[in-house]
């Protein structure tokens, strides 16, 4: 392991958050309800601190002195590392809501597995964010077995969310050589102790909302902890960035 490889997972977690934040700010005054509007706002607030602070971590590590929002706003979508599950579109409200139940899981299960690891940054950061990221799990689990067991509609759209959505969650769990050199070293968890917890804790959920659970060895996508993302991506981004790429430097 070197400190490139480690950079590259800093920056890994941070995306993911980044990302994911950013889809769900888009929500803010659509939710079906006010008390679910104001949930999932503070969700993508959650998220947006997490990101800081891997961020923070990675411009001291990578010593170039790049600032979080040079991370976040001035990097090309090839230069982001963030899993492809958290760039799929909102959609309706199930979309959402699985999407959200499926990175929550691996994202629970991660964080339990970073509070014992060997770099003591990063084992501060998971002891940060566990708490939210528990409360964010229950919260999209309790809200997937309310839809799947719901009215037929709720249902057929919550069915068809986790299926669609599905081929996007193997990459979490897919290491590469990056992913396994921090997994030797004790920085992270191994990747077939978090699948197994992963796939454990979503077919209790789905039992509960009468979903039918997709196969595990169905085929997944990859590709995005390498760059290489879906076309959803650039228009996050373009959003996202227009800004500090119209005003470079722009500050409030």
């Amino acid at each position: 392991m070197n400190a490139h490889d480690k950079l590259d997972y800093l920056l890994r977690q941070g995306d993911n958050a980044l990302i994911l934040s950013q889809q769900l700010s888009q929500l803010c005054g659509k939710g079906p309800a006010l008390e679910e509007d104001m949930a999932l706002t503070n969700v993508a607030l959650d998220l947006l601190g997490q990101t800081r602070m891997w961020y923070g971590y990675a411009t001291e590590l990578e010593g170039q002195g790049r600032s979080e929002d040079d991370l976040a706003f001035m990097r090309d979508a090839p230069a982001l590392r963030c899993c492809l599950l958290v760039e799929q579109p909102n959609g309706n409200y199930a979309d959402t809501m699985v999407r959200q139940f499926y990175f929550d899981t691996w994202h629970y299960f991660l964080m339990l597995g970073l509070l014992k690891s060997t770099d003591a940054r990063i084992a501060e950061i998971a002891e940060k964010s566990i708490k939210e990221v528990t409360y964010h799990l229950r919260r999209s689990g309790d809200l997937v077995v309310r839809l799947g067991d719901g009215s037929a509609e709720s249902h057929a759209r919550t069915q068809a969310a986790a299926d669609q959505l599905w081929m996007y969650t193997g990459e979490m769990f897919t290491y590469d050589a990056i992913d396994n050199a921090m997994a030797e070293q004790g920085v992270a968890p191994d990747a077939a102790g978090l699948r197994a917890a992963f796939l454990e804790h979503v077919a209790e959920i789905f039992a509960e909302a009468t979903i039918a659970m997709p196969a595990a060895d169905a085929w997944m996508q990859r590709g995005g902890k390498k760059g290489v993302h879906s076309e959803h991506l650039g228009f996050i981004l373009a959003e996202m960035q227009f800004l500090q790429r119209a005003y470079p430097g722009a500050q409030w």
